[in-house]
C-alpha cells in the first residue's frame, strides 16, 4: 500500500513538473506517448487499448488545425514513436535511460528539419513568442482587475515582461524537462493500467542517469564562453540548464538517499526554504549531483534504499 501510494505521488509530481514547465500542451505529451505504448506494447488490456483509442480520437478531434495545433501535435508523437521505439528494442532498460533518449531523438529529428530551412525554426520561435506573450498580458489583466482596474507597478509589469522573455530563450530546454516529466507520467499509467502494477517508476533517491552525459553540460559551458553568435549562445544556454535541472535533480536524489529520506514536517521544511533560499539549495543540489558523477556516493555508502 505504501508503494502504491508512493507511485501515485511520483506520478502526480511529474505531471505537476509537466504542467509548470511546458510551453506545449502537456496532457499531449502524455496522451499520446501512453496510448502509443497501450497499443505498441504487451500486454494489451482491452480496457487499456479502449482508453488509448478513446485518447487519440479526441486529440485528433479538438481544436482548430492551426499551426499551433499541429505542431504540438507532432512533437508528441516524435516523442511517444522514440519512447516506444527504444521500450520496445530495450524493454529490461532503465526509464531515464529511455526516456532520454526519446527526448534526444526527438532534438536531433527536430534539429534536421530546422537545418533544412524554409524559415521552420523561425516560425515555432514566434508560436512560442506569441503564446507566451498572451499569457502573460492575461496574467497583468488579472492582476489589474484584482486591484479594481488600476495600473500596475512599473516594477511588476518590467518582471513580468522579463520572465516572458526568459521562458522564450530557454523553451527548448524547458520543453525537454516537461516532455521528460511527461513521459514519466505516460509511462506509469501505462505500466499501472495495462501490466497492474506500481512498479513503472523508481523512487527518487534512486534516480540517476549516464555519467556520459556530463559532456552535454561541458559542451554548453563552452559554448557560453566561445563568443559566438547568438544562436550558438542561445544552444548552449538551454543545454547548461536542461542538464543543471538533471543533476540537481540527481543531487537531491543523493542526499535523499544518504539521509533516509524526508518526513512530512522535513518536506515542509524544504518547501519553506525553496521560498528563500532557491539559488543556494538548487546550486547545492547541482554540486551534489556533479560530484555523484564521480564518487558515486550510493555505491560508496551502500544502505537499503
Amino acid at each position: 500500500m505504501a508503494e502504491s501510494r508512493g507511485g501515485w505521488r511520483r506520478a502526480a509530481a511529474l505531471l505537476a513538473v509537466s504542467f509548470l514547465l511546458s510551453v506545449a500542451t502537456p496532457t499531449l505529451l502524455v496522451a499520446i506517448p501512453f496510448a502509443l505504448l497501450a497499443l505498441a506494447v504487451p500486454p494489451r488490456r482491452a480496457s487499456t487499448v479502449g482508453l488509448a483509442v478513446g485518447a487519440l480520437v479526441v486529440i485528433a478531434g479538438v481544436g482548430s488545425q492551426t499551426s499551433e495545433w499541429y505542431m504540438e501535435r507532432g512533437w508528441a508523437l516524435l516523442l511517444g514513436g522514440w519512447f516506444l521505439a527504444l521500450t520496445l528494442r530495450w524493454p529490461a532498460s532503465a526509464f531515464v535511460t529511455r526516456a532520454l533518449g526519446a527526448v534526444a531523438g526527438s532534438l536531433a529529428v527536430a534539429l534536421m528539419l530546422f537545418l533544412q530551412g524554409g524559415g521552420a525554426w523561425v516560425a515555432v520561435d514566434s508560436l512560442v513568442w506569441s503564446r507566451l506573450s498572451a499569457a502573460s498580458a492575461s496574467a497583468l489583466q488579472a492582476m489589474r482587475a484584482l486591484q479594481g482596474g488600476g495600473e500596475l507597478p512599473n516594477a511588476l509589469v518590467t518582471a513580468v515582461e522579463r520572465a516572458t522573455d526568459i521562458q522564450r530563450t530557454l523553451f527548448p530546454s524547458l520543453l525537454a524537462l516537461a516532455s521528460l516529466a511527461a513521459l514519466g507520467a505516460a509511462w506509469w499509467a501505462y505500466v499501472r493500467l495495462a501490466r497492474q502494477t506500481d512498479q513503472g517508476l523508481s523512487p527518487l533517491p534512486e534516480f540517476r542517469f549516464s555519467d556520459q552525459l556530463i559532456w552535454v553540460l561541458l559542451l554548453g559551458v563552452v559554448l557560453l564562453i566561445i563568443p559566438l553568435n547568438d544562436g550558438w549562445q542561445r544552444a548552449g544556454t538551454n543545454a547548461v540548464v536542461f542538464m543543471g535541472a538533471l543533476y540537481a535533480l540527481r543531487g537531491a536524489a543523493v542526499v535523499l538517499f544518504l539521509s533516509g529520506g524526508l518526513s512530512v514536517l522535513g518536506t515542509l521544511a524544504v518547501a519553506a526554504a525553496l521560498l528563500f533560499l532557491a539559488p543556494v539549495l538548487l546550486g547545492g543540489a547541482l554540486v551534489v549531483g556533479l560530484g555523484d558523477t564521480w564518487l558515486d556516493l550510493r555505491r560508496r555508502n551502500p544502505r537499503t534504499a
